[in-house]
């Protein structure tokens, strides 16, 4: 809990400090006016980044989890979890503009509601600039609807009981404000959502607090975590206890590894759900009983399309 409660002071801080932005991992110099990338990907772990996609670049998105590495249902007799897919997720992010981005992406589910599919944006308000003051900050907004397309439930009261297509969707909308001091990162990640199913007690709209950073080791090797406080009411929590199931703050470690076109991603996590919608309400595994799990996210990039007067 003390390294949780670090963690978002850490990103509540960048309000208040400013330093010049001196890592890239290219090797020319940087002008005093150019934009720095605050993070080197569009996602730390559980958390979405800043960052944009430029004008006719394709990402294309592999996300994975595993299950438990410990505890009851991990161990030697699972593979450490390897044996078991918690959730698995499919992306692709265009960049429209280069402060524009849509998205679309099939996502597994682990309980409840599955098969799940994302449509979404992003959008780049500001981008921190060096020497900068009028600039000295990244602002992004995303925002995300996703339907599942799993068959009802024959009993009233779970989380796929649909009644209709609106029960079915979901919704969310994400401010991130993130810093670059130096070579650390850091983002603050305020999160609304709103549920259009949920089982009898939980709440359908749901405030989040989230923090992620980045620790440069070398200029391809950098240390990552991420970490979200939902705001879930007493009642929401018993609900899911009544079905014998905890409630619990979603935390992350992971180490990202920069290569010429590729970002990869070895995290470590206690959400079995990849998607933002579906762990903020239910993140109902913890580090404490061994309950996180091996997870690898893989990023590779393709030029779509150049603007015209761009050779």
């Amino acid at each position: 809990m003390k390294i949780k409660l670090l963690l978002l002071c850490l990103s509540l801080s960048f309000i208040c400090l400013a330093q010049n932005d001196t890592t890239d991992i290219s090797l020319s110099d940087k002008k005093d006016t150019e934009p720095t990338k605050v993070f080197y990907s569009q996602r730390l772990i559980n958390a979405n980044t800043v960052e944009v996609l430029s004008k006719g670049i394709l990402e294309f998105r592999v996300m994975h989890n595993f299950w438990d590495i410990a505890g009851n249902e991990g161990g030697i007799k699972n593979f450490f979890g390897l044996d078991n897919a918690a959730d698995a997720k499919i992306a692709f992010q265009l960049g429209l503009s280069n402060r524009f981005n849509i998205l679309a992406a099939r996502t597994k589910g682990n309980q409840g509601q599955t098969k799940l599919w994302e449509l979404g944006l992003k959008y780049q308000f500001l981008q921190q600039m060096i020497n900068d003051s009028r600039h000295a900050l990244s602002l992004t907004v995303f925002a995300n609807v996703v339907a599942a397309s799993d068959k009802k439930a024959a009993i009233a009261g779970q989380e796929n009981s649909y009644e209709d297509f609106g029960d079915r969707l979901n919704q969310l909308v994400q401010l991130m404000i993130a810093k670059k001091f130096g070579g650390v990162s850091l983002q603050l990640s305020p999160t609304y959502l709103h549920q259009g199913l949920v089982i009898p007690g939980a709440d359908e709209s749901i405030f989040a607090i989230g923090g992620g950073i980045r620790l440069p080791v070398t200029k391809k090797f950098s240390i990552i975590s991420d970490y979200f406080h939902p705001f879930l009411s007493s009642d929401h929590r018993q609900a899911y206890r009544n079905r014998g199931l905890e409630m619990y703050d979603a935390f992350s470690v992971g180490f990202e590894v920069l290569t010429w076109g590729h970002v990869f991603h070895l995290n470590f996590t206690n959400t079995t759900e990849i998607l933002e919608n579906k762990f903020l309400p239910r993140t109902w595994r913890t580090w404490s009983k061994g309950q996180f799990r091996w997870a690898f996210i893989i990023e590779r990039k393709f030029t779509l399309f150049r603007e015209k007067n761009k050779q």
